[in-house]
């Protein structure tokens, strides 16, 4: 949340002050680079050779399953001065006809002019060390913000950055063809300038599934879409737990945020809502 040259804004103290049940989504810009651990490798095919170890293919209908998702709630901007109030009703996440449905809508709520969901495996599941898969269908429109997303399980001892966030997927609706990978650590982030990650293309994020990844080993953490990697952080020579929280296990989040200070840097069109992220399963390999 790259290289490109995206403004980087003004971050709120609640960065600093997140606890466990309300992680703050750290404020948002495009990824630049000025680190070593970033590079961009040619594209290249992943090898599967792994065990799957945990998935949700969000067969059949209803709520998401309470074993494995549980739910971040409040409209409190979450970091990034965003819009929505995130609740557990099924009118904004739902499994439908197997595929989990989360729904931004305009339909004021707790004093939000919108609602949406923003799923977690916090408490339930972590990892590290790990592949993730997330295919996916986004949403379309300008002030769409779409992310598939890790934060360290110690977020609510440690704090943000320290704790670590893995950008698997950002997305914003003013850019239909743009995606985003990125991360964040206590050396690399967007408050002091040094955020690092990238950002590729494709002509159908909004019309067609595909399928977002990240390989986590212990050295580096490749960034891909399909079967193709687009970005690497590799882990510098001697890293600290500043340049490399990433041997502490992460939760998944998947979420639609509305606005915010980089979904809504050039407003909300209120005529595209609901606008929905359909996810057709998620899929950890180690």
């Amino acid at each position: 949340m790259t290289l490109k040259q995206l403004p980087v804004f003004a971050v709120i103290t609640c960065l600093l002050a997140c606890n466990v049940q309300q992680a703050a989504r750290p404020e948002a810009g495009k990824p630049g680079s000025s680190s070593d651990a970033a590079t961009t490798e040619p594209k290249e095919i992943f090898s599967k050779k792994r065990k799957l170890v945990w998935s949700d293919e969000f067969d059949g209908n209803g709520a998401p399953d309470p074993k494995k998702w549980a739910y971040d709630i409040g409209g409190q901007g979450w970091g990034n001065n965003e819009l929505q109030y995130y609740t557990n009703r099924m009118d904004n996440a739902e499994r439908v006809a197997g595929k989990l449905v989360i729904t931004a809508r305009k339909d004021g709520y707790e004093n939000r002019d919108y609602t949406s969901a923003r799923l977690v495996t916090r408490d339930r599941q972590t990892w590290k060390h790990v592949r993730v898969e997330v295919n996916a269908k986004l949403p379309s429109g300008r002030g769409t913000w779409p992310a598939i997303w890790m934060l360290g399980e110690n977020i609510g001892e440690v704090s943000w950055p320290d704790c670590g966030e893995i950008d698997i997927m950002e997305h914003v609706g003013y850019a239909p063809d743009s995606l985003y990978g990125t991360v964040h650590t206590k050396a690399f982030n967007h408050v002091i300038g040094t955020q690092v990650g990238d950002q590729t293309s494709r002509p159908d994020l909004e019309t067609a599934f595909h399928t977002y990844f990240i390989d986590w080993t212990e050295n580096k953490i490749d960034f891909g879409i399909d079967e193709e990697v687009y970005f690497t952080f590799n882990k510098v020579a001697d890293a600290t737990q500043a340049e490399w929280p990433f041997d502490t296990p992460h939760y998944l989040l998947l979420n639609v945020a509305v606005g915010g200070n980089w979904g809504g840097v050039k407003g909300v069109d209120e005529r595209i809502f609901p606008q929905t992220m359909e996810v057709d399963w998620v899929r950890i390999y180690q």
